[in-house]
């Protein structure tokens, strides 16, 4: 009777460890892991071999249902030959049956709960126990692995995030507090910039302020003065043709020193040149590489198109971006009305 009884509790046991730690390893996020990992302090216990198992899950899965199959099968099996050494026919299909059902209830469905709320402490705890018995059942995992491939295939590199998974977290966090509504707003503006070209970002050629660039700065002083740009587009023979970019403030302090009859280019700069399809995350190395605020959008037949600045790339971060000196909160917009 002894022995009936501890095969019963072993069969139960074996297949609730191994029903708990297959629900807590899968429910355990592969990022936090990785986020252990990565930690300057000493991670905790086991960490190491979580993320080892989590980044290929086959093998270890494959001898917890292995092991836990033995249990059911082989332990009832076994519960029911003792069984029948002891009670009536009619007695032994009852503990079968009642076997079975605390089976269900204390080793597939409690267990199965408690190791998903309790993912991570359990997986942790059970990490390194499960690949020393994954090496143990290797032979076994590799018959398995040979008899299924017909099926199953080859194992293909699975993405443990992408961008529509992590909006759909950030939404989440925001909703729950976690997140500022102004983060969330921040975080989408990371993702559309690489979805946003220079065409959509720009202040077209229709409303940029361009001065000649062989004209004395005395003779453009109050067109300078006018603008509403802190750079100005210094052109040649035609808007097409730029020969630089002038700082408004450089042309207000030549005049101040008496160097209004300097032609306008001498104290200007060769700006950098973008494509109108180029992407705005191509466009801010060039702005950080170049140490220039902005740049001369460029069309397909080599045509200015307008001009794309630094603010205009931040300001799909944060929202739009208006100093003292601006009349109109959006160029694009302004240009088109």
């Amino acid at each position: 009777m002894t022995t009936l009884l501890i095969a019963a509790f072993l069969v139960i046991f074996i297949s609730a460890l191994c029903s708990g730690t297959e629900a807590a390893l899968f429910s355990t996020p592969i990022m936090k892991i990785r986020q252990m990992a990565d930690e300057e302090n000493k991670p905790k216990r086991g960490t190491k071999a979580l993320l080892a198992i989590r980044e290929k899950m086959s093998r270890p899965i494959s001898m917890i249902v292995i092991l836990n199959n033995i249990a059911n099968i082989g332990g009832t099996t076994i519960v029911t030959l003792l069984a029948k050494e002891i009670f009536d026919s009619w007695i032994v299909a009852a503990i079968s049956g009642s076997l079975t059902f605390l089976v269900i209830i204390f080793a597939e469905i409690i267990p199965k709960t408690i190791g998903e709320k309790h993912n991570l402490k359990i997986a942790l705890f059970m990490a390194k126990p499960v690949l020393f018995l994954t090496k143990i059942f290797t032979p076994l995992i590799w018959l398995v692995e040979f008899l299924t491939s017909p099926f199953t295939g080859k194992d293909k590199q699975v993405l443990s995030t992408d961008e529509r998974e992590i909006r759909y977290m950030a939404q989440l966090g925001e909703e729950e507090g976690v997140i500022e509504a102004d983060e969330l707003e921040m975080l989408h503006g990371v993702f559309q910039l690489n979805d946003m070209d220079a065409r959509a970002l720009m202040t077209p050629r229709i409303s940029l302020t361009c001065i000649e660039g062989e004209a004395a700065i005395e003779s453009v002083i109050d067109e300078v003065i006018e603008s509403q740009h802190s750079r100005i587009v210094v052109i040649g023979e035609s808007r097409d043709d730029v020969v630089g970019v002038v700082l408004k403030s450089s042309l207000l302090i030549a005049m101040i020193k008496g160097q209004g009859a300097d032609k306008v280019r001498m104290h200007g700069y060769v700006p950098v040149e973008v494509l109108h399809c180029n992407k705005a995350d191509d466009i801010l190395p060039i702005f950080q590489k170049s140490r220039q605020h902005l740049a001369i959008v460029r069309d397909e037949f080599g045509g200015v198109d307008g001009v794309v600045t630094l603010e205009d790339i931040i300001e799909e971060l944060t929202g739009e971006i208006v100093d003292e000196t601006d009349t109109d909160e959006d160029m694009r917009e302004a240009a088109v009305s």
